[in-house]
């Protein structure tokens, strides 16, 4: 499932080595691009990456790397969107177990522009594509970062724009989409 992008990264599944890195992508992530950091009721996976990620067949957490350096991370788990703070109706439009959900689509700022992100959405999707039980694949993201919206409208169908709701309080704009398999 290893490939090499045209600009000479890397993408591959994460082993125990990629942790510690694929850990400051993401907590960078969180307090430098969202502001809010780390907040344990919605990032423990952040924190049990191997547990979450590594020890789970089901699960998966790609890597990006530069010069051997993780520079971008994705992860897919057999979890749809929580009751609260989401609206009951989406959380039982998307099931867990049979919901592949994208999670923590981080690329570091100075790789952004370079096709990581649709490599890592293409190397998810097949996966979850080539895994028992998945009927469909669900993310939620803050579209306030740049590009974000953009690209997720590129490749997936909003099915709820929560900015209005408030669903994770101020400054945290939270739309939810589904991602054809």
């Amino acid at each position: 499932m290893s490939q090499t992008t045209p600009r000479g990264y890397t993408v591959r599944p994460a082993t125990p080595a990629d942790v510690d890195g694929a850990r400051r992508v993401m907590l960078d992530t969180l307090y430098n691009e969202f502001g809010y950091g780390y907040v344990p009721r919605w990032h423990r996976d952040v924190v049990d990456i191997e547990g979450t990620y590594l020890d789970d067949p089901r699960h998966l957490l790609l890597v990006a790397l530069h010069d051997g350096e993780v520079v971008a991370t994705t992860g897919v788990r057999s979890q749809g969107p929580n009751h609260p703070p989401h609206p009951r109706w989406l959380a039982e439009s998307y099931p867990s177990v049979t919901t592949a959900q994208l999670v923590r689509v981080y690329v570091r700022p100075e790789h952004r522009r370079r096709g990581l992100a649709g490599t890592l959405v293409d190397t998810a999707r097949a996966f979850i594509a080539s895994t028992p039980g998945y009927e469909r694949v669900y993310l939620h993201t803050n579209v306030d970062i740049e590009g974000t919206d953009a690209f997720w409208r590129s490749v997936a169908k909003e099915v709820f724009d929560a900015r209005s709701t408030g669903e994770h309080g101020p400054g945290v704009a939270t739309v939810h989409f589904e991602i054809p398999m």
